[in-house]
């Protein structure tokens, strides 16, 4: 039985919903498929938010063959069937390629469709939840246009809810829409889960049909890295709810506990530093109790960090003076060290006038020479 996401999926621009700075009036995509250019690109952006709907209506439109493979279970000899063994010949249908998750595909993979899409043998349409900058190599980037969706305003997922004919009580349709999060796939798979098992829709079958939510936190993507840079700022920003939110969703997609640890830490000193020194302390106990306790208490202590490194005051002071002082370093190589501080194990050490004139307490400068007026501790 055909699902629900595939039986009312729009066939035409006017169908369909959201991304409409991509497809809009005047907009660049409403622009190409209208005058039927072709040519390849990647559509980057969160699930659910259409990305496989506008590659068919692309297709349809221009009036090219359409072929989709997903990544995560496709390789060479699939692109091959596809292209089959000649170029395109004078007259017939363009060929349009689609790739789903385009990002999972390697190097290898990847450089074997570069000829194809080059000689025009295919246009290649690559989706990717993940930063093509990143995931896509740089000779492909460049022989493709890029264009980032968006994640569906709960405003459009209700349309996209709408295009249903399932009756969906106004509380029900609000928890459903808040749960999906812009994502209009999974909102219709757990309608059409709920309608299945329980008839009538409700917020209580809907929460049954769908048991758990699940947030969006890939470990090695982007989204991972987003959320680490916003906790961090929140931290920096003296932002304690902030930061505490995400920890939380960090804590709830599984996220090693020592990662977060280990950020605090350096947090402790490169944020917070001589301002309040027992940051470091507290920091370090964190990360003492997450590899001794683990999940799920070891989030508590998490929460105490991280409330405690958000609310201390913050100077960046010895660790931009020790940039400073690195930054020397880089410059000047090794410049010879004042003979007073150097150690003098031997006679001839001593005689030739290694820590001659040290004292405690000194105030005469122990840098080098060359950098005798420098001052990284303001």
């Amino acid at each position: 039985m055909e699902p629900l996401a595939s039986k009312i999926r729009p066939k035409t621009l006017d169908e369909f919903v959201g991304q409409e700075h991509l497809v809009g009036k005047g907009k660049p995509l409403r622009i190409a498929i209208e005058k039927k250019e072709l040519f390849s690109f990647i559509v980057w952006g969160p699930p659910g938010c259409g990305k496989t709907t506008l590659a068919r209506i692309y297709a349809s439109q221009v009036g090219a063959e359409f072929y989709e493979l997903s990544a995560v279970d496709s390789g060479k000899e699939d692109i091959r069937k596809v292209i089959g063994t000649s170029q395109l010949k004078l007259g017939a249908r363009p060929k349009v390629l689609f790739i789903d998750e385009i990002h999972r595909f390697n190097k290898a993979q990847q450089d074997y469709l570069l000829p194809f899409v080059e000689r025009g043998d295919i246009t290649l349409i690559g989706a990717t939840t993940e930063n093509p900058s990143f995931e896509v190599i740089s000779p492909l980037l460049s022989r493709c246009r890029i264009f980032v969706l968006n994640e569906l305003s709960e405003k459009e997922l209700q349309q996209v809810l709408a295009r249903t004919k399932i009756k969906l009580p106004k509380d029900a349709r609000d928890w459903l829409v808040q749960y999906s999060a812009g994502d209009a796939r999974q909102a219709l798979t757990a309608l059409e889960t709920a309608e299945k098992l329980y008839g009538k829709i409700t917020i209580a079958s809907l929460k049954e049909a769908v048991q758990s939510k699940h947030l969006r936190y890939d470990k090695k993507g982007e989204e991972h890295y987003n959320t680490i840079s916003a906790f961090i700022k929140s931290m920096r920003a003296s932002q304690p709810d902030a930061a505490l939110y995400y920890l939380a969703r960090m804590v709830e997609a599984g996220e090693d506990p020592l990662f977060i640890a280990r950020r605090m830490v350096v947090f402790a000193s490169e944020d917070i530093g001589l301002a309040q020194p027992t940051a470091l302390v507290v920091a370090n106990s964190v990360f003492r109790a997450c590899e001794t306790i683990g999940y799920p208490e070891c989030q508590i202590n998490l929460a105490h960090g991280v409330a405690y490194l958000a609310m201390s005051k913050k100077s960046r002071e010895s660790y931009d003076a020790y940039l400073a002082a690195q930054a020397d370093v880089k410059e000047f190589g090794n410049l010879p060290i004042p003979l007073k501080v150097r150690n003098a194990p031997t006679k001839l050490m001593k005689e030739l006038g290694y820590h001659k004139g040290y004292k405690f307490y000194d105030k005469e400068s122990y840098l080098p020479e060359k950098l005798k007026k420098r001052k990284y501790l303001k």
